[in-house]
């Protein structure tokens, strides 16, 4: 058995062993001219190129002994069936609205051939209204199904994520209104094929906004773990969150470009510089538990990547911290640290929402799946120093190191602002409590617009007094999280095709 070039390939990254029929042109060429008949078979599989792109490669295989060969394809979809985290059937919901309105395009032409070639059947949903996935989910019999993958951009993403994890707190009788509710992990896993106006979540995951590479990693049955929050307001739930909970300046930006959707994309650009010259700040109380849990820091520079050691030991903390204290232990009884000021921005995130503007992100060492969320807190300050903040975000520079700005990692925070007109929140009556009456005193010359908004993973938040609680790995995406080599990756499985021929 003869193949060409050299090709190393772990059995974990094969798509798809099929029997090739040669035609009479292919049988004529080269030292094959002179036999009858040729059998071969392909094997296609994972190309990985620059910049966390994958793409489907294949490589043929032939000799002249039928017998032969036929063992080699049945031996080697074998081997592809002993890969028990891959789907074989899949739920897929379709955004036709969603960024630049391409999704069904996007999956009928590049997601489907591939999802056919690796043989797996799929049941397509094409979503009609907002929340159309959301009640869908709750309605089917989704434990039929490997994972479900959604078309879109970050709002589909949020809408399967509130329906899977929702229906998953259903079926365990677990009542989401409670903030201090230990929710049930969802083990039916997420994939996101990029297709909408902003894909954060996919980039932070995977590494590049891209259908084929999100379509290949769902093939080979990728599984990363990730934190996600929740976040009530007077004993009611309100979302759940995986990237960015922002108030002031980036819940600005989203309220306002909310009014200018027919602008599509450059929307965001418009009301972010708008937002900017406005350079708003809100007076507010915050008070935090740390995520003594973890093994990292805000600024310790460590990147999560595939395999991430402090996810994995943070997770064990974790762990081992609630099996002594017990679950039900009082949350009057953990250390809670208050800050009470005047901001321009405040940002919780529990990825480092990297987007191809921002390479770095919010918070360039946030861990997908510590169990924390990184609390970004930017002081008011001058316009240009807000401007030098701002531009960090784009460059190599340490973005944290300003005196205006603090940051810290948490495992659950509640805000008050300091206009808030419901005192009837348990959040403002457990503030009141801890840190005393708030500060009345603003004097006129001081006085700024009364609240801002929270954006939740690009949607708006009807309350500015929240609670947020970090849930440890609550959910499960078809990604590996960003690799440290893709182009040049040496390490492969002992099972590599070429070990077999």
């Amino acid at each position: 058995c003869v193949h060409t070039g050299n090709c190393f390939v772990p059995i974990s990254e094969i798509i798809a062993v099929e029997e090739t029929e040669f035609n009479k042109k292919q049988r004529n060429i080269g030292r094959w001219q002179k036999m009858a008949k040729l059998h071969a078979f392909t094997v296609y599989y994972v190309k990985k190129a620059r910049n966390h792109r994958w793409r489907c490669s294949s490589v043929t295989f032939w000799c002249v002994d039928e017998h032969l060969c036929n063992q080699w394809i049945q031996a080697l979809k074998e081997l592809l069936e002993m890969q028990k985290s891959r789907p074989k059937q899949l739920l897929v919901y379709i955004n036709p609205y969603g960024g630049k309105r391409q999704g069904k395009r996007i999956y009928e032409q590049k997601v489907a051939p591939l999802f056919s070639l690796a043989s797996i059947s799929t049941d397509v949903v094409i979503t009609e209204h907002a929340n159309h996935a959301k009640d869908n989910l709750f309605e089917i019999n989704i434990y039929k199904y490997d994972g479900v993958v959604c078309v879109g951009g970050d709002g589909m993403f949020s809408e399967v994520m509130h329906g899977l994890i929702g229906r998953m707190q259903k079926d365990s009788g677990i009542d989401q209104n409670n903030p201090k509710a230990s929710l049930v992990q969802c083990n039916i896993r997420i994939g996101i094929i990029p297709a909408g106006s902003t894909d954060c979540i996919c980039y932070s995951t995977v590494g590049i906004s891209d259908p084929v590479t999100s379509a290949l990693h769902i093939i080979v049955g990728d599984c990363q773990p990730l934190d996600v929050s929740s976040v009530h307001h007077n004993n009611t739930f309100l979302k759940y969150s995986v990237s960015l909970l922002g108030y002031g300046f980036y819940g600005d930006i989203l309220k306002d470009s909310e009014k200018k959707r027919w602008m599509g994309p450059m929307r965001y650009d418009y009301s972010g510089f708008k937002t900017f010259l406005s350079h708003h700040y809100y007076e507010g109380t915050i008070a935090y538990q740390p995520a003594k849990h973890t093994h990292g820091s805000p600024r310790d520079k460590e990147s999560c990547r595939t395999g991430c050691y402090i996810c994995k030991e943070s997770e064990k903390q974790l762990a081992e911290q609630q099996k002594e204290c017990g679950l039900k232990r009082e949350e009057g009884e953990e250390e809670w640290k208050v800050i009470k000021g005047k901001f321009l921005a405040i940002n919780a995130v529990n990825m480092s929402c990297a987007c191809p503007r921002s390479p770095k992100g919010l918070s360039p060492a946030a861990h997908l799946a510590d169990g924390s969320a990184d609390l970004i807190l930017v002081r008011k300050c001058s316009r240009f120093d807000f401007l030098r903040y701002l531009v960090r975000h784009t460059n190599q520079d340490d973005q944290f190191d300003f005196p205006f700005v603090d940051v810290y990692r948490v495992k659950c925070f509640q805000f008050t602002s300091k206009l808030s007109e419901d005192n009837e929140s348990n959040v403002m009556e457990m503030g009141k409590k801890r840190f005393g009456q708030f500060c009345r005193d603003h004097p006129a010359c001081c006085c700024n617009i009364v609240n801002s908004t929270w954006n939740c993973d690009g949607e708006t938040l009807d309350s500015s007094a929240i609670e947020v609680r970090v849930h440890c790995q609550l959910m499960k995406l078809f990604a590996r999280g960003i690799e440290e080599n893709s182009k040049d990756e040496t390490a492969y499985s002992q099972s590599s095709v070429e070990q077999l021929l």
